[in-house]
């Protein structure tokens, strides 16, 4: 297990930087922030489309391994290549080229996950869950820190090197990682396993409700995103400051997700992912009455404590309603879902808040928090259990 934390912390890390330092590399080499726009969608929307492909392959293959070190190593490729092209080449080379890193960006998040009911214990997996959401935290936390003080102190090819040299780091780790079986069978036909995937996940309703609610997380996070570096002006504080908002944000969730896994074990998952995001949405509230960055800071801190036990329930929501030969498609698929939510979260974002201001966006994200553990729960709802309340009606 040491060997998969090690391998899975690094590409997530690796990722985390490639998204802030393809931004900054394109408008130090071009000065176009349509362009810097443009690449960092190519590189997250492909993952829709490519994460039930993904996941189906994941579970027909005996070469997980082998398929998440090649993962690494087409990100290792890219970024060097986009190195000899951005601002050297015709201008959709460069988007094109981060389509097809984030082609396998679903085999970070999903293609690692699937893996740990095969590597771990029944029995462990609630404490692997938890190690494997501060795994994130860690990425999420460390990514976007280096790469903006590489690109500030060195340069930003500095930066670039730094994620190929992770993603190597990444494939030394993997080679260590057990040779696994195929979880699914390689007779049914690739499609027809590709369709069972994205059904088991549109049927189920208790998996149903917990892929909705942090689905639509992560799109009201990528609104976030752009709201918290606008909003540091109001405090008087560099844009950059938000980067700080998130790294408090991030201590309080790995602190939680830590020290409250057992909670999957104890209380339906679901119910945990929904409960979490709606406390969340609610302590957000309190973002725009703070008056000065350091209470900001402190609230950024507690909305943490309260969001930690998402992630880990959310890996045991889909360890405990799907079986093990789905493994691979359904994190797949909802690891493609959650990256292309907060691709339109961020370019929604980017037209929201400049026309409302940062105070009503924090509202307006708070808002949408809550209506997610909401429509979650609407998603919980059988249409079986459904028709008879019905017909009673």
């Amino acid at each position: 297990m040491p060997s998969y934390y090690l391998a899975a912390t690094l590409a997530r890390f690796a990722d985390e930087m490639v998204a802030f330092t393809l931004v900054l590399l394109v408008l130090d080499r071009t000065d176009s922030p349509a362009l810097a726009g443009i690449t960092g969608a190519a590189y997250a929307l492909p993952a829709v489309v490519t994460g039930p492909l993904l996941g189906a392959w994941l579970d027909r293959t005996p070469y997980r391994r082998s398929a998440l070190a090649l993962n690494q190593a087409v990100l290792g490729v890219v970024m060097l290549s986009l190195l000899g092209v951005v601002g050297h080449s015709a201008h959709w080379i460069t988007p094109a080229l981060a389509a097809v890193a984030g082609a396998t960006l679903p085999m970070v998040s999903g293609g690692f996950t699937s893996m740990l009911p095969s590597l771990v214990p029944r029995a462990r997996l609630a404490r692997a869950n938890s190690l494997e959401a501060a795994s994130f935290g860690a990425a999420t936390i460390t990514g976007p820190a280096t790469a903006a003080t590489i690109a500030a102190t060195v340069s930003v090819e500095a930066a670039v090197l730094v994620i190929a040299v992770a993603a190597v780091l990444s494939i030394c780790a993997i080679t260590r990682l057990p040779a696994l079986p195929p979880a699914g069978t390689s007779g049914e036909p690739f499609m027809a396993s590709v369709i069972g995937g994205l059904t088991h996940l549109a049927r189920t309703p208790r998996l149903r409700a917990s892929t909705v609610t942090t689905t639509l997380l992560m799109g009201v996070t990528g609104i976030l995103l752009i709201t918290l570096p606008l909003h540091m002006a109001t405090l008087g504080m560099p844009r950059s400051a938000a980067g700080y908002l998130w790294t408090a944000l991030e201590i309080g969730s790995i602190t939680t997700a830590l020290l409250l896994g057992r909670l999957q074990t104890r209380w339906r998952p679901e119910h945990v992912v929904m409960v979490s995001v709606a406390a969340y949405g609610l302590t957000l509230t309190t973002w725009p009455l703070a008056a000065s960055f350091a209470v900001l800071l402190l609230l950024a801190a507690l909305s943490g404590l309260l969001e930690g036990p998402t992630l880990p329930a959310m890996f045991a929501a889909r360890q405990r309603y799907s079986p093990e030969s789905l493994q691979g498609r359904v994190s797949t698929t909802a690891a493609s879902l959650r990256v292309g939510a907060a691709a339109l979260g961020q370019a929604a974002g980017g037209l929201l808040v400049p026309a409302i201001g940062t105070h009503t966006a924090l509202l307006v994200v708070a808002s949408g928090l809550v209506a997610a553990a909401v429509l979650g729960r609407v998603a919980a709802i059988s249409r079986t259990a459904a028709a008879p309340a019905l017909s009673r009606g």
